[in-house]
């Protein structure tokens, strides 16, 4: 056996491939809504303040990026972003949205808005800074 630094293709024969052997596993209805979504916030001024990024699919969403800029930071900018993520997994029925987040970004953002703590990551990414994984049920 060789093992060698993939292509970009391998990488999409893999996911293929597992996907394949996950609908033998998992309901195939769960594979009906799957995709990727962004909301993006502007000022008046019609530049871009924030955002979220997320996945979605197997009834969940799973958050990947939550942004706002520095001067926009404490004005509910990114509780509404989230409240926009939120509002569409009901809408799409999703059960449950996932996210994950540093100690120097917005743990306490999270348990605010009622996202629940399921695990950590200590000494990461760095010595003495923690990852903090939350999920909300819908």
């Amino acid at each position: 056996m060789k093992i060698r630094l993939g292509t970009i293709e391998d990488g999409t024969f893999v996911r293929e491939q597992l996907i394949a052997y996950n609908r033998q596993h998992v309901h195939e209805a769960l594979y009906e809504q799957s995709g990727e979504l962004c909301f993006t916030a502007y000022n008046e001024t019609g530049d871009c303040i924030g955002g979220i990024t997320a996945s979605y699919g197997w009834q969940h969403i799973h958050v990947q990026f939550l942004w706002v800029s520095d001067t926009s930071r404490q004005a509910g900018v990114g509780t509404r972003l989230l409240q926009a993520i939120e509002g569409y997994a009901k809408e799409a029925r999703c059960t449950k949205i996932l996210l994950d987040t540093f100690d120097f970004q917005a743990p306490d953002f999270y348990r605010k808005h009622g996202y629940e703590e399921y695990g950590r990551l200590t000494d990461h990414p760095s010595n003495g800074q923690t990852q903090y994984f939350f999920v909300k049920r819908l």
